[in-house]
């Protein structure tokens, strides 16, 4: 949900130990992509494949920095952000993430992310679903060092890498 200035805001989430005193907090990973591929459909349908991963990837980018600024903050260390960042996303049920290159400084990076909640266990396919994933980790890297960055998809598990790669470029400063 959006606060007043159009804005995601963790507080519009509502209370969700009020609203779900039985369910709690989980859901099962089915429905997350129920909810993610009938709305990619819908986009499709009416803006086309390169419209609908753009908003995706944007959509990403705003739930990263969101996430980053309540559960990860500035990035200090680097081996320290890399242990609770792989900490927050494996707590989450997002994902087992694995830094293979860190270079903070020139501003690329290269992780692997596993059973990921977009496309591990998908069937193969001609092309990559993770265009929310490359936005949340620029998000969450943006958040974090204050620099703009560029993710890219370059192995995943839709098309027979059975694991999810990105490389994250810096861009421009924020």
């Amino acid at each position: 949900m959006r606060n007043g200035n159009g804005r995601f805001a963790w507080d519009a989430i509502g209370d969700i130990a009020l609203g779900r005193p039985n369910l709690g907090p989980t859901v099962r990973l089915e429905m997350y992509r129920l909810l993610q591929f009938s709305l990619r459909s819908v986009l499709e349908a009416d803006l086309g494949t390169e419209a609908t991963n753009r908003i995706l990837r944007e959509a990403g980018r705003l739930a990263g920095r969101a996430f980053a600024e309540r559960f990860l903050g500035p990035m200090t260390a680097m081996p320290e952000y890399v242990r609770n960042l792989q900490a927050r996303l494996r707590e989450y049920g997002i994902g087992i993430m694995r830094m293979e290159e860190a270079d903070a400084e020139a501003g690329r990076f290269v992780l692997t992310i596993e059973e990921d909640m977009d496309c591990s266990g998908l069937p193969e396919m001609d092309t990559e679903v993770c265009q929310f994933v490359e936005g949340f980790i620029a998000g969450a890297l943006e958040f974090s060092t204050g620099r703009a960055f560029r993710v890219t998809e370059v192995d995943c598990w839709c098309t027979g890498g059975r694991i999810c790669r990105f490389v994250a470029e810096a861009v421009t400063e924020l």
